[in-house]
């Protein structure tokens, strides 16, 4: 259950509130997957638990292995934390599925549901203000734009606290006035996780359709198409399973007269199946070297200026070159289709 869920839960008329015995009270309204069962939600949660464990085993390899080469790539860490918040969610919804009428597993489950999306949203969010700080350099690092991007980390972890609080809430009361003031925080949340899961798509357009005064500040290896594509795609897929989910928030079903909207396969494809294919698409592609920035970057050119020392220094810790280089191509040629360029004596020099 997400926010989603409790605020369906709550927008629902209560019924047969005579047989209730609480608090915590059972959810009154229709919600995004329903009660979980033994026969559906069991399998496919076990499922999804095998795929997030091997997401966060290979995720914190990564991430200690770059620890060892001396190139530090938190945001591996942060979705191997993620993977973890979902290993947890779905052993949560297990045991919902197996003692049902018990409102604490319930709340324990939704509380969980909640805490993991928001660190996809929050990585494809740094991920875009890195394309942006490379194809607008002096607009990616001015000051304003800064103040910006951490004020609205401080609203996400605001968000979180702010939705976990009301749904915890709803589980503890009745009164209609009540459920209607958790209702409207509620879908503010859901409302503003949807913003902000939509919020890459106009940041890396906008880097690459202002005009450019200055040569693309390239960043770790590949092409710069690659990291385009990378970050457009899993950020039109995190943005779909957050417009849905807000969507149906803001439609009041009773528990009785599900919509097929709040069918099980409607909750595990736009929640865990866009999930797994955002993370595993990360791992595949290995956004840790694509998206690999010096450390001490803090203003324009610093990507493609602080790069080679440190290279250097990882060269002389592996002993071998593992293929990893700064996209310096970019730097100075940002025709990202082109494998040579030509030096200045005319000889072919491949990139």
């Amino acid at each position: 259950m997400s926010a989603t869920t409790a605020a369906a839960a709550a927008a629902a008329p209560t019924t047969s509130l005579q047989h209730v015995q609480g608090p915590p009270y059972p959810p009154q309204g229709a919600a995004l997957g329903g009660r979980p069962t033994t026969t559906v939600d069991v399998p496919l949660s076990s499922v999804f638990l095998l795929l997030f464990a091997i997401s966060a085993a290979a995720h914190m390899t990564v991430l200690q292995r770059n620890n060892r080469r001396g190139r530090k790539f938190l945001l591996s860490g942060v979705l191997f934390g993620f993977s973890m918040a979902r290993i947890v969610a779905n052993i949560l919804r297990i045991v919902w599925a197996c003692y049902p009428s018990n409102p604490s597993i319930a709340i324990a489950a939704s509380v969980f549901a909640n805490a993991g999306v928001l660190l996809l949203f929050v990585v494809n969010l740094i991920l875009a203000q890195r394309l942006l700080r490379a194809h607008q350099p002096t607009l990616g690092w001015s000051r304003p734009l800064r103040l910006a991007f951490k004020l609205l980390y401080a609203a996400v972890a605001a968000c979180l606290v702010m939705v976990i609080v009301a749904l915890v809430c709803s589980f503890y009361t009745l009164d209609p006035e009540a459920l209607g003031r958790i209702r409207d925080v509620q879908l503010f949340a859901v409302t503003f996780l949807a913003v902000l899961a939509f919020l890459p798509l106009p940041i890396t357009l906008l880097a690459l359709l202002l005009p450019r005064k200055e040569p693309v500040d390239g960043f770790g290896t590949g092409s710069m198409r690659t990291k385009i594509l990378l970050v457009l795609s899993t950020t039109a897929l995190l943005c779909f399973g957050a417009a849905f989910r807000a969507a149906v928030a803001y439609i009041r079903r009773p528990a009785n007269d599900p919509a097929w909207f709040h069918h099980k396969a409607a909750y595990y494809c736009v929640n865990y199946t866009i999930e797994v294919v955002v993370i595993y698409a990360y791992l595949f592609f290995r956004f840790d070297r694509r998206f690999w920035i010096p450390d001490g970057s803090d203003r324009p050119g610093d990507y493609a200026r602080l790069a080679p020392d440190h290279v250097t220094a990882e060269k002389k810790v592996a002993g071998s070159d593992d293929g990893f280089r700064p996209d310096t191509r970019t730097t100075a040629e940002p025709n990202y289709p082109s494998l040579h360029r030509t030096d200045e004596h005319g000889a072919d020099e491949r990139v």
